[in-house]
């Protein structure tokens, strides 16, 4: 998928929900996957039935208080959301997982703006990017620090969303991060493998550095 028409098949359904794509703009070091946290890494989250009324309301309004209370935006109200790449849709990657095979390509964090007027659980879902339809959310987002992840899926009952604070300190996180980066299985990305093994291996000599740091020194940055 070439720019042009990623800004029409992408972006713009993404802007008509409220959020604005800033390309080429995610921090360096963020990490690239989170997944396998434990509920000790959990700070927040909430659950719908989808028979609750007004849906779409519920879910943006505790969405969106979620996102304040544990820091998702930053001063500009700009976040990270993981984006399937190429013509991947949400919906094609449910089918995909389900049918038992693998995303090709992998997802990637795409930088955004939170505008005025937005509708994330209602017009972001039914974008096919962040979700399937209104009101069946589903996506991955990050605080620009990576001091947050907040996680959307839809289940057979309802939508669930899940807070998950620091998870590049979280050691259930940092394992399953391990296992995905030496896993290999037919019809696997090596491309997303070597993506998360070299930022193991930055987070490794950046906490290695820290340890060796006299206390003296960190106090005195």
């Amino acid at each position: 998928m070439g720019a042009e028409e990623r800004e029409r098949k992408v972006y713009r359904p993404l802007r008509r929900a409220g959020l604005e794509v800033l390309p080429d703009a995610v921090p360096d070091g963020v990490m690239p996957f989170v997944g396998g946290y434990g509920r000790e890494d959990v700070v927040g989250g909430f659950s719908h039935g989808y028979d609750t009324p007004g849906l779409v309301e519920r879910l943006n309004e505790d969405w969106y208080d979620l996102a304040v209370s544990t820091g998702l935006f930053d001063h500009r109200r700009e976040f990270l959301v993981m984006l399937p790449q190429g013509t991947w849709t949400h919906a094609a990657w449910l089918r995909n997982m389900h049918e038992g095979y693998h995303l090709k390509p992998p997802a990637l964090w795409t930088r955004v703006r939170l505008l005025e007027r937005w509708d994330v659980m209602g017009r972001g879902a039914g974008s096919a990017f962040l979700g399937v339809h209104a009101g069946h959310p589903g996506f991955g987002m990050m605080a620009l620090d990576s001091s947050v992840y907040v996680i959307c899926s839809t289940g057979e009952r309802g939508v669930d969303v899940v807070a998950v604070s620091h998870p590049y300190r979280s050691e259930s996180v940092l394992r399953h991060l391990e296992w995905l980066a030496g896993w290999h299985y037919p019809g696997d990305n090596p491309e997303f493998r070597r993506r998360i093994a070299a930022w193991l291996a930055g987070w490794q000599r950046s906490a290695t550095a820290e340890a060796d740091t006299p206390a003296a020194a960190l106090d005195a940055g």
